[in-house]
């Protein structure tokens, strides 16, 4: 085995100039399309092999660095090497990075990991070894080739590396050529790397230059910023373990990671503590003649000069040609931090930020500049300017007393930068996994788009991938929800009100005329009998205003009971729902509740759960509203003239007393436009997108009573007490229903037609329906509902249900909706329902027209119109109203079709 590996890299050819780099890339891109096939547990083996190549090589490879390079510590790059191999396969050897790596079979959802095929890995001359093995690894775990360009100071020992693992890989089972590199390496190749058609990722670690060019190269990068990391100590700060950490950091490998401390800002109040502790732990503090000396040398041609870069104190002062020297005062009576031989590092004592102060710069080095600050408000400011002017996006580091939360926070929402350390190494503590083991390691640490780049995480293998995310057609949950307890028959009122038994303080909410007449008489008779205290609010408004729920809110809030009930049509029941909700969440906003949403299961706007402090009873007074068992309310906003329809489950009382005694004497147009308003939740529900089998029964029960009872409950009223029982109870019914499968268009055309023109509500249904059935009686309308239970358009099968159920006859569909259609418009014939809307209004037309574009409008964007079986555009609820308005009909099929050319138009 091992004599064919050696015969392999004999093989190995050999990149000097653009036309060697083609035939590489693609070698590699054979090898990549082989290796992309390869399975989890082969990868596992190739990534673990090539780890231990690497890491057993760490020693040498270290040495051939700091030769070829002539920058940095032997020892640390070590550590580096070490770090990049032992440290990244520990991390990630156990991660998914083929195939299925995430699946929810409940939900239907599965990830699966793709390579981005082929990368260039730009390798820094301050980090060559290290930074080859942490790229060439991930690339291998994730089945992606690799083609490494070396900066040209570095060749040698980035070369020897990549060498290394392939050989690793090569023997563990990769395919041959899945590394490759540049031999030669040279800005020109290094474009046309980047700038490859195959390229499919670039890992850009380098100077600005080098990253800037792998952005504007075209394909897809993954760059990282310049590092100008400050370190701010806090008063609170142990002021030993902060310089002790610092120096830490900047003595590692002279300072070349690009996390490395560049200045201290320290707080006045323990300025000259912390300095005398950098003097006792080996810093040294340049005087003025020297601090000028060293900042002239900093810069060359006002860029980092490249000479002092990775070099150890001494040499950058025989560079600066100074002597460094230093009498050591201070330092305690043990002497526990005798001088050291050799500094570790040159410290700045400076004041400026910016182009004229080259301590302020990103040096790469042991030199430090350090900054004193009146207080930590002005600390975390210079740190803040530091960033802005060399590193932003970076590394920030803090340190002070871990307890001391409110500066951590300061500090953290202060500074933009993708890492903030607490009390940690910046060197080590950035880079991952060794201070703190949540933080991914790595030698590539993006900056976020303050640092220009596309990431601000620590590059990991998953930034390697792309990532399919296979989605089923999923069912999603519903539900189906009613008030707790419904209690119905003649004479239940009293009787059910003693489950109230135990409660203090009743509020009861009515409006004026049914207090006037003294319905509310029954249910104080009631309360008196279980001994309960009241206080009743009888101002509510038709159509409740925000500034008439405040009125009799805070007469709830004065009163503190614990239990409110509603009596009344849905005027006091929308009304009373608010006042609970404001009376148990002062703190709620009306504008969340008021907000619109497609999925009443997924709003933007969460309503807290009600009946905390007191249980909502509803009493219906009239047929229709259904409001009893809804979660729905509408409330108006005088201020800004809207009406909103408010809807959240939280809003459905905790009881329904549908006593049929209180509807006895309902007045003739009340019984016919509650009875239509009913029949429209009805037929609406059954239609609707989110109708289910948990509503179709209820909707079709409350749709036979009222085609059945409805014109003797107008007809004979109180004469009647059977037929009035029944409408009472279907619109009960209709309203379970369409609590849990919504309505359609109708009802968002009526709502705006209503408030527009002052139409009852249920009149208002009545002069649309018929239309909106034959709008919605087409199997291929121009646009379709969206919602997961609705496969397919068939809302003309369901009106043909309808009809079926009531046994209209009819042999076809279309047959059987007509006859729906003609029963619905000779039930509201025998209710004295206006034909038209112009017949209702007796206005002119141009009133109505001058309104036609807002309604319209409006009632697209009605809180009902998303459950509607067909989606309507604009323009097709403007023919809708013309239609209603001027007594015709046309048939739904004509609808956007172009070939039909002018709409048929005929008389109903």
């Amino acid at each position: 085995m091992q004599y064919m590996v050696v015969e392999i890299m004999k093989e190995i050819m050999r990149v000097t100039n653009i036309q060697e780099l083609e035939l590489l890339v693609q070698k590699v891109k054979k090898a990549q399309e082989k290796y992309a096939s390869y399975s989890q547990e082969k990868v596992d083996l190739i990534f673990k092999q090539a780890a231990l190549a690497a890491n057993n090589q760490r020693i040498p490879l270290a040495k051939l660095a700091v030769s070829d390079t002539g920058m940095g510590i032997v020892e640390d790059k070590v550590i580096k090497n070490h770090f990049a191999s032992e440290y990244i396969y520990n991390k990630y050897k156990s991660q998914k990075t083929c195939g299925v790596i995430e699946e929810d079979k409940a939900f239907g959802i599965q990830k699966i990991a793709a390579p981005v095929g082929i990368i260039a890995g730009i390798v820094p001359v301050t980090n060559p070894t290290s930074t080859t093995i942490f790229k060439t690894l991930i690339a291998l775990k994730t089945r992606n080739g690799i083609i490494l360009s070396p900066h040209p100071k570095a060749k040698k020992c980035t070369i020897e590396t990549a060498k290394i693992i392939l050989e690793a890989a090569i023997s563990a089972g990769a395919p041959e050529g899945i590394v490759g590199w540049i031999d030669k390496p040279s800005i020109e190749l290094s474009k046309a790397l980047m700038q490859h058609q195959e390229i499919t990722l670039i890992l850009a670690t380098g100077g600005p230059g080098m990253v800037r060019a792998a952005y504007s190269s075209g394909n897809p990068s993954l760059g990282v910023g310049a590092g100008n990391t400050p370190a701010v100590i806090d008063v609170s700060a142990d002021i030993k373990t902060a310089v002790s950490s610092i120096l830490l950091s900047k003595t590692f490998d002279n300072g070349m990671i690009c996390a490395s401390e560049q200045s201290v800002v320290v707080v006045d109040e323990i300025y000259e503590k912390v300095k005398q502790e950098f003097i006792c732990r080996g810093a040294y503090f340049l005087n003025d003649e020297e601090k000028n000396q060293i900042g002239s040398l900093i810069l060359k041609d006002g860029r980092l000069n490249p000479a002092i870069v990775g070099q150890s104190v001494g040499t950058i002062a025989k560079l600066a040609d100074i002597q460094l020297k230093q009498e050591v005062s201070g330092c305690g009576e043990d002497s526990y931090c005798p001088l050291p031989s050799s500094y570790k590092t040159l410290i700045a004592e400076v004041e400026e930020i910016g182009a004229t102060e080259a301590f302020s710069y990103e040096k790469l080095s042991p030199i430090l500049a350090m900054y004193r600050a009146k207080n930590f408000q002005e600390a975390v400011t210079k740190a803040e300017n530091l960033i802005e002017f060399g590193g932003p996006g970076h590394t920030a580091v803090l340190y002070t007393d871990p307890a001391n939360l409110d500066d951590i926070a300061y500090f953290e929402n202060g500074v933009k930068t993708s890492r903030v350390l607490i009390n940690t190494p910046s060197s080590q503590g950035a880079i991952g996994d060794l201070y703190n083991f949540k933080l991914d390691p790595s030698l590539t640490l993006g900056c976020g788009s303050w640092g220009g780049n596309t990431i601000s995480d620590n590059v990991a293998p998953y930034h390697l991938l792309n990532i399919k995310t296979v989605s089923q057609r999923r069912e999603n949950m519903l539900w189906f929800r009613i008030p707790p307890k419904v209690y119905f028959k003649y004479g239940c009122l009293p009787v059910a009100l003693r489950d109230l038994i135990g409660k203090k303080r009743a509020f009861i909410v009515t409006d004026k005329g049914l207090f006037n007449l003294g319905v509310v008489d029954r249910v104080t008779q009631a309360l008196d009998e279980i001994g309960i205290k009241y206080d009743v609010f009888h101002d509510v408004e038709p159509d409740p205003t925000l500034s008439n729920v405040e009125q009799g809110l805070r007469l709830l809030r004065n009163y503190q009971p614990d239990a409110i009930i509603a009596i009344g049509g849905g005027s006091p029941m929308d009304a009373a729902k608010v006042m609970w909700l404001m009376y148990e969440h002062p703190d709620v906003e009306f504008a969340g509740l008021a907000m619109r949403f497609m999925d009443i299961r997924k709003r933007v706007y969460e309503l807290p759960q009600l009946g905390q402090k007191a249980m909502l009873v509803a009493i219906p007074t009239t047929s229709g509203t259904g409001s009893e068992v809804t979660p729905f309310a509408v409330v108006t906003d005088e201020k800004v003239g809207v009406k909103y329809p408010l809807a959240d489950y939280s809003l459905t009382p905790n009881m329904a007393i549908v006593d049929p005694g209180l509807v006895l004497n309902m007045p003739k147009k009340l019984t016919a436009y509650g009875g239509i308003d009913a029949l429209t939740h009805a037929l609406e529900a059954y239609v609707s997108v989110m109708a289910t089998e948990f509503t179709d029964g209820l909707a079709l029960q409350a749709i036979d009573l009222l085609f059945k009872y409805l014109p003797r409950a107008y007809n004979n009223g109180s004469n009647d007490p059977e037929a009035r029982e029944k409408v009472h109870y279907a619109a009960t019914i209709a309203g379970m229903a369409f609590a849990n499968a919504f309505l359609g268009v109708c009802h968002s055309m009526a709502h705006k037609l209503g408030a527009t023109f002052h139409v009852p509500h249920g009149l208002a249904n009545a002069l649309m329906i018929s239309h909106v059935i034959r709008y919605n009686a087409t199997d291929v309308p121009f646009k379709q509902a969206i919602f997961p239970q609705y496969k397919y358009p068939h809302a003309k099968k369901r009106y043909a249900q309808i009809a079926d159920f009531l046994q209209l006859g009819g042999n076809t569909l279309d047959e059987k909706v007509e006859k729906l259609v003609e029963n619905v418009e000779n039930l509201k014939h025998q209710i004295d329902i206006p034909l038209t809307i112009k017949e209702t209004l007796g206005s002119d037309d141009k009133t109505f027209y001058n309104s036609l574009e807002k309604m319209a409008e409006q009632a697209f964007d009605d809180q009902c119109t998303g459950a509607n079986p067909r989606y309507p555009l604009i323009n097709d609820l403007k023919e809708l109203y013309v239609l209603a308005y001027c007594g015709c009909r046309i048939d739904a099929a004509f609808y956007h079709d172009d070939e039909l050319g002018d709409l048929q138009l005929e008389k109903v």
